[in-house]
């Protein structure tokens, strides 16, 4: 790899492991269809309110319009996407880029904590968090940079498993306890709604065969990344149950459209878009993809 080529790839990496751990800077102009800025206000007596709560794969940075600077939300998210279907509803959304479970507890710059968004009078609520817990952005860093020693191989694998544990696998299951307390709060403070987790949407390809250089990983990682996303989802789905909340299968509905994928037939894009998105995060097909996945778990028919 030459210097060039390496600079542009190191710029890339940093970039998406940026968005995925921190929050983006964009223009904040647009309201949702019904008038209510995203993030503000609660409907009323005579509306079903929905609250959706998550980090950015939720929040959509870069997806036109951007309604929120602090967050990198979009109004062609999911949530506003599903708030368009539900006739008689409004839309609460708070999902924040780069937020963690502690930010349903605890103020992200300008963005509450997300928590805060609930009442009784709450009637569905989306959650869709995790991801930042386990570390994607270090993760996405860390694999990239291990690549260029070992392209062939599977370096990222055996940093993880050094010492006979496999740290991704520890970390997925450090955060079920925390995914736990979020939807007991979410229970307490909400009593009435009916709570929906989702899951993240595959964003390699499932077949476990990788794509260097588009997505800088050894090829012998790919397969590992994946069962770690779907460990994750695993889980995600595991504490819903327990919770008597309602799981979101994004994953199968998205495999075939990965980051390895072609533009216009992915709906991840990969550390160097072609489409409005951030590094490593769902493009606008990809929202749609989510909101039909969570649409259809509601049973809601018809197209988005």
């Amino acid at each position: 790899m030459g210097v060039g080529r390496a600079s542009i790839l190191g710029a890339a990496v940093a970039s998406a492991a940026l968005v995925l751990t921190a929050v983006s800077t964009v223009p904040a102009t647009a309201h949702t269809r019904d008038g209510h800025r995203p993030g503000h206000g609660h409907g009323n007596g005579h509306r079903d309110a929905y609250v959706a709560l998550g980090d950015s794969y939720t929040s959509g940075p870069l997806i036109p319009d951007q309604v929120d600077a602090n967050c990198a939300r979009s109004n062609r998210n999911y949530p506003s996407l599903v708030a368009q279907r539900l006739r008689g509803t409004t839309l609460t959304d708070v999902s924040c880029g780069g937020a963690t479970t502690a930010e349903m507890w605890k103020a992200q710059g300008s963005n509450p904590p997300q928590l805060d968004a609930l009442s009784r009078r709450t009637s569905l609520v989306t959650l869709q968090i995790g991801g930042n817990d386990v570390g994607f952005g270090s993760i996405i860093r860390t694999c990239a940079g291990a690549a260029v020693s070992d392209p062939t191989g599977n370096p990222c694998q055996k940093y993880y498993s050094a010492g006979g544990t496999d740290q991704l696998r520890a970390a997925v299951e450090a955060t079920a306890p925390k995914i736990d307390a979020v939807l007991d709060a979410i229970h307490h403070r909400a009593p009435r709604a009916r709570v929906v987790v989702v899951g993240y949407p595959a964003l390699l390809p499932d077949s476990g065969v990788g794509c260097r250089p588009a997505v800088p990983f050894a090829d012998g990682d790919f397969a590992y990344l994946r069962d770690t996303e779907k460990r994750l989802n695993a889980m995600l789905a595991r504490r819903a149950k327990a919770a008597h909340a309602t799981y979101v299968d994004t994953y199968t509905p998205t495999v075939g459209h990965d980051m390895c994928t072609a533009p216009g037939v992915r709906w991840i894009e990969p550390l160097t878009p072609a489409a409005p998105a951030a590094p490593a995060h769902p493009n606008a097909l990809g929202e749609k993809a989510m909101a039909a996945a969570v649409l259809d778990r509601l049973c809601v028919r018809g197209r988005i």
